[in-house]
């Protein structure tokens, strides 16, 4: 890159696993907010089981249907096996499952189980923000429940592109970004940047690692373009319908771009039963050529669950093989 290029800021997803919340309830600049009448509309706190895992996360989400149609973030729900979401006005607890997501654009819509009458997300219009407004950062803070913890501050910047990292030290570049000075902690994902009328203009995305650090959110109108992807019910080149397959293993980046290595492997699960194992280098899925772990997880979003189709891989002897798998349904990516 050029000397006089300036990098992208390097933020961390704001969601939450909750083994390493180590920060009090009421965490500086938060505190609960009742100057308006039921400020908290619309807003509910998601929680995950990582059954894979055996972790769990947290985060928020908001109300978009009075049937119990849920935006949230991708990285809320990615590994989910379990749901368990709380409206937070009523405290009635859902289960909920996933009705699709956005892998570049870190977007997820979940659907509430039996939910009906519900209230929504008071809706603003992003394409109105302007830097310098005041807006209000609202979620889940930390985990920890109860009524959503509210930061105040002012848009710092819009058309912002950041590069966010996970736990994990996986990252994502987001474009377009809304750029805030309310301070955005770990649980606030998937919750609402709110106007000075109380409408969402922008889900809480990421936040800086630093205690004074920006926060950023995607601009609601474009979340909600698609929202409506999804929920018109078919998989395309941005959104991801329906149930995903699953393989059951876990990878890292061959040397070299030869392929995607495989450092564990699910009991039970189709790769097991496809003879792949601890070592092995998986080189071609259902005919795609696979370069990088990340080339795996884009072939098996293509992939149809009870569906079976080739695969190649290279043992740890270095052998190439050749079989197939039928992967079978598993958690969101």
């Amino acid at each position: 890159m050029p000397g006089s290029a300036r990098p992208l800021p390097l933020v961390v997803l704001a969601a939450l696993v909750s083994a390493v919340a180590a920060s009090p309830a009421g965490a500086a600049g938060h505190a609960k907010v009742g100057a308006k009448p039921n400020p908290n509309t619309g807003i509910v706190d998601i929680y995950t089981t990582l059954g894979y895992e055996q972790s769990s996360a947290a985060g928020t989400g908001m109300i978009l249907t009075r049937s119990g149609e849920v935006l949230t973030n991708n990285h809320v729900i990615r590994d989910a096996t379990t749901f368990r979401v709380v409206d937070v006005t009523t405290h009635k607890k859902y289960t909920a499952v996933v009705v699709g997501y956005s892998l570049s654009r870190d977007i997820a819509v979940l659907q509430l189980e039996h939910a009906s009458g519900l209230k929504t997300i008071p809706l603003g219009n992003s394409g109105l923000v302007k830097r310098g407004q005041q807006v209000v950062a609202r979620g889940n803070a930390l985990g920890r429940g109860g009524a959503p913890k509210a930061a105040s501050g002012k848009v710092t910047g819009v058309g912002k592109q950041i590069v966010a990292q996970d736990e994990e030290g996986g990252s994502e570049t987001l474009s377009d970004m809304i750029e805030t000075s309310a301070r955005v902690v770990p649980g606030d994902s998937g919750g609402p940047l709110e106007n000075a009328r109380g409408r969402a203009i922008g889900m809480i995305t990421a936040g800086s690692t630093g205690s004074r650090g920006p926060g950023y959110a995607i601009p609601i109108t474009r979340a909600l373009s698609l929202v409506r992807q999804i929920v018109q019910g078919t998989s395309n080149s941005l959104v991801h319908v329906g149930e995903t397959a699953f393989l059951g293993v876990s990878l890292a980046d061959a040397p070299d771009g030869a392929g995607a290595v495989i450092e564990g492997v699910v009991s039970g699960s189709a790769a097991e039963t496809a003879g792949l194992a601890p070592g092995d280098v998986i080189t071609s899925i259902n005919g795609t050529t696979i370069t990088s772990s990340s080339d795996v997880q884009q072939a098996v979003l293509a992939l149809v669950p009870g569906t079976t189709v080739a695969i190649d891989w290279t043992d740890s002897s270095g052998t190439p093989q050749t079989g197939t798998i039928t992967p079978a349904s598993g958690p969101p990516q």
